[in-house]
């Protein structure tokens, strides 16, 4: 999932898009890990499926009202099938620090550079980094 969230990144920054393949490739190792996580059918799965349509339904509002992409919604998503629900809060908790932090930058890029229209914010970018944050946690934390 790393390489995914890194690709991911990348590639918003690029063209302002996450590939669908992209994401469907890290929803569809999410159920590869619950198998090798020893997770149960019920009720570890079903909690993460239902994890994942809560996270969707909220964060496609965003994308409704035009405060959020498609492929950010997707991604965020897929991530939510890995991710335990007290995680996953964590990370969105990261990522809307980190893109609180991009939006500032590009906002300064965007005067600096004295151009015209609206700032497009990559928060793909904030996602996968909140994404990789959290998956190397506890090495951060090697001392707790």
């Amino acid at each position: 999932m790393a390489i995914a969230l890194i690709v991911a990144a990348i590639t918003d920054i690029k063209s302002r898009q996450i590939s669908n393949k992209l994401n469907l490739a890290i929803a569809l190792g999410a159920p590869v890990f619950w198998i090798a996580s020893d997770m149960a059918f019920w009720p570890d799965m079903v909690w993460q499926i239902g994890i994942a349509t809560v996270v969707f339904t909220i964060f496609a509002g965003m994308f409704a009202i035009g405060a959020m992409g498609g492929g950010d919604v997707k991604l965020l998503t897929a991530i939510a099938l890995w991710l335990h629900w007290l995680t996953l809060i964590q990370m969105l908790v990261i990522m809307s620090i980190a893109g609180g932090v991009l939006t500032l930058l590009m906002i300064t890029a965007k005067k600096i550079q004295k151009t015209e229209g609206p700032v497009k914010v990559p928060y793909g970018v904030a996602i996968s980094f909140a994404g990789l944050w959290i998956i190397n946690e506890r090495y951060f934390n090697h001392f707790t």
